[in-house]
């Protein structure tokens, strides 16, 4: 990236300076938080409709469910996940939309193991037997006996799902194939410092974004352990 003519270091006015056309690299660095927590928050929301009803079904119907899921699962999981992310993306163009549905169609594997590996141990007790022995539907034991007492282990899971998705997105758009300019995103403002002269000479430009991505992780992931002590006592320290 070569020095533009509105390219400016901080001052008074720019308290992060601007780029080689002039755009305020604090206000894109803002934006680009909203869009960064937009791709985790919708991206975990796609991964977990597709995973919860799946888990529910192979844990709870188990026989043929159980196994097109379960072997379904094997199957996403041998191959790594972001060279096939990096292949659709490639496909269906970057783009904020296509890295949400993207990231969020890729994770739904995790979901669905949790909330299998739950439902199994749900539906085999004296509660789930009682409701089928008196006739109750199979679709009503599910959503209003099974999924309360199986979903609280997807809730804690959310907040380090969103984190994740976070970091996948910073790292497509470091590789530039995520986001892409003009639309900000930390991992596009952080791919200016793939230049040897930005990276050594610019600090300004990489560092605030890089820092904002790390503490936000961080907090994203304190309070995933904030809900599972708070869901699950045992789990306090």
């Amino acid at each position: 990236m070569g020095i533009g003519f509105f390219e400016r270091g901080p001052n008074k006015f720019h308290l992060l300076g601007t780029d080689e056309v002039g755009r305020d690299i604090l206000a894109r660095m803002i934006y680009g938080g909203r869009v960064s927590l937009f791709v985790g928050i919708a991206s975990t929301a796609i991964s977990v409709l597709i995973g919860l009803p799946l888990g529910l079904i192979a844990g709870y119907f188990r026989g043929v469910a159980e196994l097109l899921v379960m072997r379904a699962v094997d199957i996403f999981q041998s191959f790594p996940p972001m060279v096939l992310i990096l292949v659709l993306v490639a496909i269906f163009g970057p783009s904020i939309a296509t890295v949400t549905i993207v990231i969020g169609i890729m994770g739904w594997v995790q979901p669905t193991k949790l909330i299998y590996s739950t439902t199994l141990a749900e539906s085999n007790k004296e509660y789930i037997e009682s409701a089928r022995s008196i006739g109750i539907s199979n679709f009503t034991i599910i959503l209003k006996h099974l999924l309360p007492n199986v979903i609280s282990p997807l809730w804690i899971n959310l907040a380090f799902r969103v984190s994740r998705a976070m970091i996948m997105e910073s790292t497509l758009s470091f590789l530039g194939v995520g986001v892409q300019p003009p639309q900000a995103s930390w991992g596009n403002i952080i791919y200016a410092a793939q230049n040897t002269m930005v990276l050594t000479t610019k600090p300004w430009i990489w560092i605030p974004p890089g820092i904002a991505l790390v503490v936000t992780v961080i907090c994203i992931n304190l309070i995933g352990e904030g809900i599972r002590d708070a869901l699950d006592p045992k789990m306090k320290r």
